[in-house]
């Protein structure tokens, strides 16, 4: 399984991270599985978090490693609509659905001055979450109120959780189905280990969905 052969390329370049690895795998199936059901990923964070949380929607939703390209029956479909169809036939990808948390300035703006600002992460998984989706919370510290919110939030409705934060985990790691603490308690040590980290984990789903042409 080429999945487990990324995973030990993430160990040998970043030995650090070795005690991380079992949890590394465990997110891997959690998001594997939803998939495999028709589920999606959410992913929220802050500031430098929410910049990776939109960085692992960009992975997800495009190709990443993997050419991509959209079934023979959709091409077809798509050329019935004549050149603008053959365009879109010949340049769709195959996509991964996932959603960043942090990017609706509209909704987010609008939540935080007539509702309360710290439940801006919730109220999206309250409307966008199934039960077959995996809610991915980023937290350096693992203390982000709006964070453990939306995780909160999730449990509720039935979703899977991961954490992806620091040494300890927070009061995070107890709302998790899976926690991946790297082992650092500086925050851009810590964010400079997630980046590896989701790049793996990316690459690995990639694999599954679309490896020769799956």
């Amino acid at each position: 399984m080429k999945e487990k052969l990324y995973l030990n390329q993430l160990m040998q370049e970043y030995p650090v991270l070795f005690s991380c690895r079992e949890d590394i795998e465990k997110a891997f199936e959690i998001i594997r599985d939803s998939y495999a059901r028709a589920g999606k990923l959410l992913v929220c964070g802050n500031g430098g978090s929410g910049a990776d949380a939109e960085h692992i929607v960009g992975e997800l939703m495009k190709e990443f490693y993997i050419k991509r390209p959209i079934n023979r029956q959709m091409q077809e479909t798509l050329s019935t609509f004549g050149q603008e169809g053959e365009v879109l036939g010949k340049h769709l990808q195959g996509a991964l659905s996932a959603i960043t948390l942090t990017s609706n300035i509209a909704l987010s703006t609008a939540y935080a001055n007539d509702a309360k600002p710290e439940l801006v992460f919730a109220q999206q998984v309250f409307g966008y979450g199934k039960k077959e989706d995996v809610l991915i919370g980023i937290s350096t510290s693992g203390n982000s109120k709006n964070v453990i919110y939306a995780m909160i939030t999730a449990k509720a409705m039935g979703l899977k959780t991961i954490g992806l934060t620091g040494k300890t985990g927070g009061a995070l790691k107890e709302l998790c189905d899976v926690c991946i603490c790297t082992p650092s308690e500086i925050t851009y040590q810590i964010q400079e280990l997630h980046l590896p980290i989701y790049h793996t984990l990316c690459r690995m789903i990639e694999e599954v969905f679309f490896g020769c042409n799956a």
